[in-house]
């Protein structure tokens, strides 16, 4: 057992003007998850109104819809005074300090969604969930066949496979920038004001929200390709799994950065099993995807090593919560 990351000095209230004291302010967190959930609808409206998902606007919309928490998040604030002061601290935007631990945890927010999505394709494939074939890539071969034209020359299939995934790292880069308008919300607001009923309670009820959010394009098939309740219930759990880490990540650095971030680096990983699925293999994202069953387990394991490792705490406190919130999340 390794000895507990440095923290900054213990955990206390910030009591400066303006700074909330009591408990989780519910017509406010009320409000969020309506405006975020029914922007969310709004954004999605005309893709149940035309083609679906083969809109030639989904390229557009779903971005778009990936900043209705931001959009929310502004709103309640303002609207509602929550929190009145020192709002870059409460989101966790700032202060980046102290910069070591702010470094540190950048890393593990753009590393351990690689590691997790990773280990979640090899598990399926040993456990026979999906045929992989990790020598020939077939599948992805047959995939560039299918999207290339005829008689275009293609370097051998495992430099692609290589290329694509060198340039994840990349990709998480890119992805961030949308990413940032989900985690504003989710965990830079609503985490954060949900925080007075306990970490456990505040993530696990972030990761639903996040989840129900989702139910415009999941129930045109986005994800699982299963429109309807049990691709909702798969996107819940898939929500609530990884919250969890991201929420982590949002404490213990005490800052939003490594958790937006981690989710511009699931969302860059979340295709690699289709660089490893054999050829005819056609995988079940619901069980082996990035967002599935097996993705629960190992984020998980993850998680429990966190617990033992006694890292599941809070970083010193980078937002004015209540005196009951840092007391939540420091336990």
């Amino acid at each position: 057992m390794t000895s507990p990351l440095p923290a900054d000095p213990a955990l206390r209230a910030d009591r400066s003007p303006g700074v909330e004291t009591g408990g989780v302010r519910w017509p406010a967190v009320a409000a969020f998850v309506l405006l975020a959930c029914g922007l969310a609808w709004l954004v999605a409206l005309p893709l149940w109104l035309g083609e679906g998902l083969a809109s030639p606007l989904t390229g557009v919309l779903l971005p778009v819809m990936m900043f209705t928490p931001a959009i929310a998040t502004l709103i309640v604030m303002f609207a509602f005074r929550a929190p009145a002061a020192a709002r870059l601290r409460f989101l966790g935007m700032w202060p980046l300090r102290p910069a070591g631990r702010f470094v540190l945890f950048l890393v593990l927010g753009l590393v351990i969604p690689i590691v997790v999505v990773i280990a979640t394709v090899l598990l399926s494939g040993a456990f026979g969930l999906v045929r992989l074939d990790l020598a020939g890539f077939s599948g992805f071969a047959d995939q560039l066949a299918a999207a290339t034209p005829a008689g275009v020359p293609l370097p051998p299939v495992g430099v692609l496979v290589a290329i694509q995934l060198v340039m994840i790292p990349v990709g998480a880069l890119l992805n961030s920038a949308l990413a940032f308008g989900e985690e504003l919300g989710w965990r830079g607001w609503l985490q954060t004001a949900l925080l007075p009923l306990g970490t456990w309670p505040a993530l696990l009820l972030t990761g639903v929200v996040w989840g129900l959010w989702h139910s415009p394009i999941i129930l045109l098939g986005y994800n699982f390709a299963r429109p309807d309740l049990t691709g909702v219930l798969f996107m819940i759990g898939g929500c609530v799994a990884w919250g969890v880490l991201l929420g982590w990540l949002r404490l213990r650095s005490a800052s939003l950065w490594p958790a937006v971030l981690a989710h511009g680096s699931l969302n860059a990983v979340g295709g690699v099993i289709l660089l490893f699925a054999a050829s005819g293999a056609v995988p079940d994202l619901a069980l082996v995807g990035p967002l599935g069953v097996v993705a629960w387990a190992v984020v998980a394991v993850v998680m429990v090593a966190i617990v033992l490792l006694r890292q599941f705490r809070a970083g010193a406190p980078a937002a004015p919560l209540a005196a009951g919130a840092i007391e939540g999340a420091a336990r």
